[in-house]
Parts: C-alpha cells; sequence; structure tokens
C-alpha cells in the first residue's frame, strides 16, 4: 500500500479551498571572495610581474617553449594562477580548431574556462604537500607517456614542490629531463631552497616579486570601484603595507574590511579589525622617543596598548618608519610613494633633514633587537617599555665617533651620562638626536636630557703601584676591571704614566685599551699601558694566595697552635689574623686563668704573634 501522507490535499476538501503552494525560492548564487572573483585570467592581469610577463611574451612568439617552468615567491603573489593562464597560453584554441601556444589570451578560447577553474581534464594540479611519495611521482611518469585527451598539451601543476621527498625527486628526475612532446610541467614554491639543484637545472625559473604597495593601493581602489564600495586611501595604505605585498592576502583583508565597516572603509575601521597602530601616534612616539621623552614615549605607548594595539605591531611599526626615515634621508624622491600617507610624507622627511644616519642605524638595531625580546616576553607591554626607555636614553648618548672625539679634546665625559652636542647643520654629518634641538625640545624634558657639564679638572691622584691602581678601581665601583688587575695581569714595569705588563693564559686582550682609557678618566693623565711578551712577576691573586699560605705556615709551626690540632683530630687552620692590625688601639688584655694549657703554659706567649680564625 503506498503512502499518500505526504501528498497534496484535494481541493474540494474543507478548509484547503483554493490552496495554491508557495513557489519554491530562486537558487542563491554562492558568494565569492574578493580573491577568487578577481583572480587574474591572463597575462594583462597580472599587476607587479612585468619583468616575467615580457619574458614569457618574447618565448611563446619565438617558439621557444621549455618543457619546465620553476615559479617561486611569498605567498598571494600568483604563482598557481600564472601556472593555470600559462597552461591556458599552451592549451589556446579557438572554436573552429585554430590557434596556438600564444600569451594574448584577451578572448576566450575552447579549453579556458575548465583550465582557468581547474577542472580540465588534461591540465592536472598536484599538491605536493599531500602526493610527496614515490608512488605519487610514479603515477605522474606512468600517465605521462598518454597523450591529452583533448588538449594541446599534458599540463602537470605541482604546487609546493619542495614539499616532495628525497626519493620522490630523483624519481622526477629522468621524466622532467626528457618529457615526452605532449607534456608539460610547471612547479611552483615558496621555499626555492629546498629544491634540489638536480630539478633546479632542468627548469626554467621565475622569481615572482611582491607587488608594491602603491601598486596595492591602485589595485584595490580599482576594486573597490567595481564594487560599488567607498573607501578612504589611507585605509587602503594600510590594507597594503599590512598584506606585505601579497595580493591574495590584500584581497582578503579588503573582504574582511567592507564586512566590518558596512559602509565607508576607514582608516579607524582597517586600524580596529587588524589591531594596528595609529600611524600618527606611531610617528608621535618616535619623535618623543628621538628627543629622550621616556616620560611621553611610555606614556603614548601605553595609550596605544589600551586602545587594544600589539606591542610587537607598535615596535614593528617603529622600525619600519624609521626605515621609512632612513630611506628618505638616502633618497628624498622616496617621498613621493602613494604608499605613504599624508603624514609619513610631512613628518617623516622633517625627521630624514634633522636625524643622522648614525642615530637612524642605532635605533634600527636596537629595535631589531628589542622586537625579538617582546616576542618572548612573557608580559609583552613589559618588555616593550623596557625597549622604549634604552631608546630614550640612547637618544642622548654620542655616537662612536662623537664619544671619541670628546675623549680626545675632554670636552664631554663618556663614562656616565653623555652630554649633548651642539646643534648642527640639518644637512651635515653627525647631528646628534632632536633632543639637542631647540625647535624640538621636550616642554617638559626627562632628567637625562638635561645636558651634562663640561668635564672639570680632576683632582690628582697618586698611582705609584699595581696595587694603588687595584684600589682606584675598586673606588670608582668597576668591579670587572680590579678582578681583571688582580687575576690576569702579571707586572713587567710600573713608572708614572706608564704601564708595562704581560697577561695569564686565557685572558681578555683589551685589558690595556680598557686600563688605559679607566686612568685617564681616573687621574687626568695620558697612561701608556702595553701588553709586553716577555715574562712577568706574580699576579697580585698568585701574591696573596702565597702570602696567604705562608701565613697559615707559620701558625701551624707555632706550639700553641700544633698543641691544639693534636688535641682535636681533624681541626683545620681557615684564615689567620692580627687582631692588633684589626684594631690597633685596643690594648691586649693578659691572659686569663683558663687561657691555659693544663701543663700551665699560657695559650698565647706575648712574645709571639697572635693568631685568631682558627677553625675546630
Amino acid at each position: 500500500m503506498s503512502d499518500d501522507s505526504n501528498a497534496a490535499p484535494p481541493a474540494d476538501e474543507p478548509g484547503f479551498a483554493g490552496f495554491d503552494p508557495a513557489p519554491a525560492p530562486a537558487a542563491v548564487a554562492p558568494y565569492r571572495v574578493l580573491a577568487r572573483k578577481y583572480r587574474p585570467a591572463h597575462f594583462g592581469d597580472l599587476i607587479g610581474q612585468d619583468a616575467m610577463v615580457r619574458t614569457l611574451t618574447n618565448a611563446f612568439a619565438a617558439g621557444r617553449i621549455p618543457q619546465a617552468w620553476m615559479l617561486t615567491g611569498v605567498r598571494g603573489v600568483g604563482k598557481t594562477t600564472t601556472a593555470r593562464i600559462l597552461a591556458r597560453a599552451l592549451n589556446y584554441q579557438t572554436a573552429d580548431g585554430g590557434g596556438a601556444p600564444t600569451t594574448d589570451l584577451r578572448a576566450f578560447g575552447v579549453h579556458c574556462r575548465e583550465i582557468i577553474e581547474g577542472r580540465h581534464i588534461d591540465v592536472q594540479e598536484i599538491d605536493a604537500a599531500s602526493n610527496n611519495g614515490v608512488d605519487n611521482i610514479r603515477q605522474i611518469n606512468d600517465a605521462v607517456r598518454y597523450a591529452p585527451v583533448s588538449a594541446r598539451y599534458k599540463v602537470y601543476i605541482v604546487d609546493e614542490v619542495h614539499m616532495l621527498s628525497t626519493g620522490a625527486f630523483n624519481a622526477f628526475l629522468k621524466t622532467l629531463e626528457e618529457p615526452p612532446p605532449h607534456a608539460r610541467f610547471i612547479f611552483a614554491t615558496t621555499e626555492i631552497r629546498k629544491v634540489p639543484v638536480t630539478v633546479l637545472s632542468r627548469c626554467q625559473r621565475f622569481d615572482l616579486r611582491r607587488v608594491d604597495a602603491s601598486l596595492l593601493v591602485s589595485h584595490l581602489a580599482g576594486i573597490c570601484r567595481t564594487e560599488n564600495v567607498a573607501a578612504e586611501d589611507e585605509a587602503l595604505a594600510a590594507i597594503a603595507r599590512a598584506a606585505e605585498g601579497s595580493v591574495r592576502d590584500s584581497l582578503s583583508i579588503l573582504d574582511q574590511a567592507i564586512a566590518h565597516a558596512a559602509g565607508t572603509i576607514t582608516l579607524e575601521d582597517v586600524r580596529s579589525m587588524l589591531g594596528l597602530a595609529d600611524r600618527a601616534r606611531v610617528i608621535d612616539l618616535f619623535e618623543a622617543l628621538m628627543k629622550g621623552d621616556i616620560a611621553s614615549a611610555l606614556g603614548e605607548l601605553r595609550g596605544q596598548y589600551d586602545a587594544g594595539a600589539d606591542p610587537t605591531v607598535v615596535l614593528s611599526d617603529l622600525a619600519e618608519f624609521t626605515h621609512l626615515v632612513t630611506r628618505l634621508k638616502l633618497v628624498p624622491e622616496a617621498v613621493k610613494d602613494n604608499g605613504l600617507s599624508q603624514a609619513e610624507r610631512v613628518r617623516g622627511g622633517d625627521f630624514a633633514q634633522r636625524l643622522s644616519i648614525r642615530i637612524l642605524a642605532r635605533t634600527w638595531q636596537m629595535l631589531l633587537k628589542g622586537l625579538s625580546e617582546v616576542k618572548q616576553a612573557d608580559r609583552p607591554i613589559m618588555a616593550a617599555e623596557m625597549v622604549l626607555v634604552r631608546l630614550a636614553h640612547a637618544a642622548d648618548l654620542p655616537t662612536p665617533d662623537e664619544a671619541l672625539r670628546m675623549l680626545r679634546d675632554g670636552s664631554g665625559a663618556v663614562g656616565g651620562q653623555a652630554a649633548s652636542s651642539a646643534p648642527r647643520p640639518p644637512s651635515g654629518g653627525g647631528n646628534t638626536a632632536l633632543a639637542a634641538r631647540p625647535v624640538l625640545a621636550s616642554a617638559n624634558p626627562a632628567p637625562m636630557m638635561t645636558p651634562a657639564p663640561r668635564a672639570q679638572a680632576l683632582p690628582a691622584v697618586s698611582v705609584a703601584s699595581l696595587e694603588d691602581v687595584v684600589a682606584l678601581a675598586s673606588q670608582n665601583r668597576d668591579i670587572t676591571l680590579k678582578l681583571a688587575l688582580e687575576r690576569d695581569v702579571r707586572p713587567v714595569r710600573f713608572e708614572q704614566g706608564r704601564i708595562e705588563f704581560s697577561l695569564a693564559s686565557g685572558s681578555s686582550r683589551t685589558i690595556a685599551t680598557d686600563l688605559s682609557r679607566r686612568l685617564k678618566e681616573w687621574t687626568g693623565q695620558t697612561w701608556m699601558v702595553a701588553v709586553v711578551n716577555g715574562e712577568g712577576g706574580a699576579t697580585l691573586r698568585e701574591q696573596a694566595e702565597a702570602a696567604k699560605g705562608q701565613r697559615e705556615s707559620d701558625a701551624a709551626s707555632h706550639p700553641a697552635v700544633k698543641a691544639v690540632l693534636e688535641r682535636f683530630p681533624g681541626a683545620r687552620i681557615v684564615d689567620v689574623r692580627d687582631p692588633r692590625a684589626a684594631e690597633p688601639d685596643i690594648a691586649e688584655a693578659a691572659p686569663a686563668a683558663d687561657e691555659y694549657l693544663p701543663d700551665g703554659e699560657p695559650l698565647f706567649d706575648d712574645a709571639e704573634p697572635d693568631f685568631d680564625g682558627i677553625d675546630f
């Protein structure tokens, strides 16, 4: 018996008079993301790869078509897309059966649409990440012998070819070197260094470049016009910078920004969506650091952090702006770059005129090191603040050549806080950071921005022996130099203004240079310090150990100490001290009644030195 429960009720049944079922809704076309919707279909659509397009165009025109291509580049620059366009160019055929391999693909041919959509039977796309074994390559070697079904060439597109195993690469070599005339291979990879040279030598290689930011901005603006989406130029520039030269990444971010903004795409929308720092605020932070105004710099960083900016991104943007200022200083025409915002053009050019290359290079190096520290830190914001502290402090320090000049002419102190150099013309070499320029001086400068006074005449210091030098190092709290002098220096000759010594094995070779510089700072006189090859005397540490050994030997030979050591087996002498030397103003007291040995002999004889510190 059939089941009629789902059948439509008869029209004459009560309650169903005139029943008209609703029509089925029309099929809604699925949404296609911008990266797929605007995927290039011919060489004219590719952006930023003019050199490759010109080479391929000339090669096809001359009939010089190789058996294999190797396409390499970062993600999203068009490697797989170029491979499909190449497959289309190889198999271009008109409806009437004519046509030949060509790069003029503006009109679609018989096989073009299927190839572009990745569903042509003679164009096989293979993912080497999941098909990387010898058996997979053996299947290709077996299938490549057969002629194509409908197209002119069998084309094998192998994506991420660097993922193939060593055995798979070796299995590919013979087929790749001498393929059938109807077969062509196109490889794509992001890790060209992992591809064996035996494979590279059999392919024609093309390096697809990162797309310039200005070109990306123009490309995104054209897509926005086509999609009827309003977007600020600075918002598109921020998207292009975040994409880092990848067209696919830029389209994915633009797709996200359209949904996020639900209207006109503004810079604030892009910044909040990606967690980026405000570009103008990054420039303000850079200016505060160059002034040495650490309070303003820390406040600005904390404000950006509270607004949602990642500390790593803030430091990365600082490094990027430092690079921009350096570039503008060396190549002023770079200010015309369309990818730059108005603030970057105006203020970046101003900084480029007023900061020296030395300061910019130092800032760049400190930011690079600071970035790695922030990425590894458990609390990135704290690590970022410490990086800013170092940067602001370094803004008030002289560059190495200025420090040497100050040492030579005594124009400022180098050991402690360096003095800011006098302002020099912006275009001249060697100007210090912005803090030295009155026009950019902070309204409430940090204490470190106060110029250090000129070096004062140092009081005369008597240095007559190596022990005096060690005492001077200890007085100035240079513990590293003090320990090196005691441990590694074997004195050969010592006189006023000149020291000669040899070094113990394994010691630092910079002791002489460090000692000469420190003596100049401490005494105000120039000292000639030299390391000689001759045999020197004992080091101060060796002399101290020898003296200690002699004292312990003398103590052990004393009758009273010998009696104690014999009375208490296992007792040993750990130190020997003279209490009269330690407390010269305290008179010695006569031995008490309990300070005699059992035979009536005093424990300490006044005619002998006293020994303290015997450990039982």
